[in-house]
């Protein structure tokens, strides 16, 4: 064996070594904020999950997995700051305006057949979401009949979201959006400006319900016409998805409707047999057994 050979093998053997540490502390870094704080991220994709790690590594200016581990265990601002940094608030108001225009042809209809409706926004994030939904069911006339559970594990959007104050400079995305998905009078009606942003009006927070709920570890809590899961599945591992897929179709009332993100899919779960498709596209399902 030549020497560049033998380098080359004790290059390989090192990297392993630092792949396995690696694991270790990750395993060790989730285990105690499981244990300590009961947020659960040991199901979540790998890849996502080992990135988002090291970018809060460094933002707390620490140099290891392990020191972040203490400083997580021991400063409860940093433990609430690394769980902001892994939920990831990516959101914004009719985000994927055909989806809303999908709702609002076809299962709005549904919808009005029923003397009450409860729909769960579950991973709410700030927000956007689940008031693009009350202005939905305004316009529609159902509002009135309706209960909004949103929800979502991180505090610090669940309090952004309860507020309904957002950037100004967004308006004009979120109006182009809205415009898109069927709305039928000026945007700016929902909102009054206040230097640089807005406050949604107070009506349209009257009937939604914010709440703190972890899809990894908390239950079903209510029975719902209607849940929204946008783009959360997609950070979890295969078993940690069929957990919440199962949470969901217990929660759900017969032909309740079931509405996921774009790249997700009830396909290649368990529960696929459980729902139809109301439109294939927009990954809105309606579950029949």
């Amino acid at each position: 064996m030549t020497a560049m050979e033998r380098g080359y093998e004790e290059q390989i053997a090192q990297t392993a070594t630092r792949q396995e540490l690696e694991q270790i502390e990750i395993e060790l870094l989730l285990s105690g904020v499981h244990r300590f704080y009961g947020y659960d991220f040991r199901n979540y994709a790998l890849p996502s999950l080992k990135r988002r790690i090291w970018h809060h590594v460094h933002a707390e200016n620490v140099p290891t997995i392990s020191a972040l581990q203490e400083k997580v265990l021991h400063d409860r601002a940093c433990f609430e700051r690394f769980v902001y940094s892994l939920s990831i608030p990516v959101t914004e108001m009719f985000r994927d305006p055909g989806l809303f225009l999908t709702f609002r042809q076809k299962v709005i209809p549904l919808l009005r057949t029923y003397p009450y409706i409860r729909i769960w926004h579950a991973g709410c994030s700030t927000g956007e979401e689940v008031y693009s939904m009350a202005i939905l069911l305004h316009e529609e006339g159902l509002y009135d009949k309706a209960r909004i559970y949103a929800t979502d594990m991180n505090a610090r959007s669940l309090q952004q979201a309860k507020e309904g104050v957002y950037e100004i400079s967004k308006m004009r995305q979120y109006t182009k959006n809205y415009m898109e998905a069927g709305g039928t009078r000026a945007f700016s009606e929902y909102y009054t400006a206040k230097y640089n942003s807005v406050i949604l009006q107070p009506y349209l927070r009257k009937n939604i319900i914010f709440a703190e709920h972890n899809l990894a570890t908390d239950t079903s809590f209510n029975e719902f016409n209607v849940i929204f899961c946008r783009n959360v599945m997609i950070y979890f591992n295969d078993e940690l998805r069929d957990h919440v897929h199962g949470l969901f179709q217990e929660s759900l009332s017969r032909f309740g409707v079931l509405v996921l993100g774009s790249k997700e899919s009830i396909h290649f779960t368990r529960y696929s047999d459980s729902y139809e498709p109301l439109d294939r596209v927009e990954k809105v399902y309606r579950k029949i057994k």
